[in-house]
């Protein structure tokens, strides 16, 4: 009877997943990578290959500059309040044995519902200057601007939106990790005296440690990405304030300049390509160890 090739079934389901990846990933990778260097307009059929020119030209560009650092606070932000928030909430959760799964529902609410219809119900409710909360202050004694219209205000108002979007997924995630931690560790800590940061510190953390850097590496990929709520609040105004890397690739897709939008896309998964890097690298070196 003839042997039976194991590595021949492994390749078979492996199969579609690499079929798909090259397909959808890999060859549009590719493709973005090479109309960087080109004037293509995305409908003709020739174009011209003309080196670091786009990128020359984007750099120059204050616009760009602005996007960047709107991209860096952006991380910035993603990286500190939803982490700190879903931490604390998550740990919090640890002791409500008989109602967490009530408060994960209610928390992953603004997760689960469409960017469209979060930006909707912040704009009317929250930040409407005639009818929403805004104005409700104005009314009684506060002297509020319309925070999506405000040039130093846009930035944040919108950060807020989508922080308040994301911080529930992020507390899910870290809540589901913590409740890995060994049943016998917590009752020795608690034995031990700890208070509840000590128990955070030196049980809960070092269970979580690498959920923690896997999410810190997605937030960073996502933060550079980032694009629907600053499309749907504003598209990147008032005046360029809240432009991203994003927004601005889109207007030059939009006015059929495909090479310059190709090199900002391609510059924007630089940065994820990076993070991902850093964490293979993170990994390997705990695996060493």
């Amino acid at each position: 009877m003839k042997k039976r090739n194991p590595w021949a079934s492994d390749y078979l389901l492996v199969l579609p997943g690499l079929l798909l990846s090259v397909s959808v990933i890999l060859v549009p990778g590719i493709l973005t990578f090479y109309y960087a260097f080109t004037d293509w307009n995305g409908v003709a059929s020739t174009y011209n290959f003309i080196g670091l020119l786009n990128f020359k030209e984007i750099f120059s560009d204050e616009i760009f500059l602005r996007a960047l650092g709107n991209n860096a606070k952006w991380t910035a932000m993603f990286l500190t309040i939803p982490v700190l928030i879903g931490l604390v909430t998550s740990f919090l959760l640890l002791r409500a044995k008989r109602t967490y799964q009530i408060y994960q529902a209610l928390f992953i609410m603004p997760y689960i519902l469409a960017p469209v219809t979060n930006a909707l119900l912040w704009q009317n409710i929250i930040f409407n200057p005639i009818s929403g909360l805004v104005a409700f202050l104005n009314n009684h004694g506060w002297n509020l601007e319309a925070p999506l219209g405000n040039m130093k205000t846009a930035l944040y108002a919108v950060a807020g939106v989508d922080l308040w979007h994301y911080w529930g997924f992020l507390m899910v995630v870290y809540f589901a990790a913590m409740r890995q931690t060994s049943q016998d560790q917590i009752e020795a800590s608690i034995i031990d005296g700890c208070n509840l940061w000590q128990q955070f510190r030196f049980i809960y953390y070092p269970n979580i440690k690498t959920t923690m850097k896997l999410m810190f590496i997605m937030i960073i990929i996502f933060s550079f990405m980032t694009f629907d709520y600053v499309y749907l609040l504003t598209g990147g105004g008032p005046a360029r304030s809240t432009e991203m890397l994003s927004t601005y690739a889109n207007a030059y897709f939009t006015s059929f300049q495909t090479g310059k939008a190709s090199s900002v896309a391609f510059i924007m998964s630089l940065f994820g390509f990076i993070a991902a890097s850093v964490y293979i690298r993170l990994s390997r070196k705990e695996e060493l160890e």
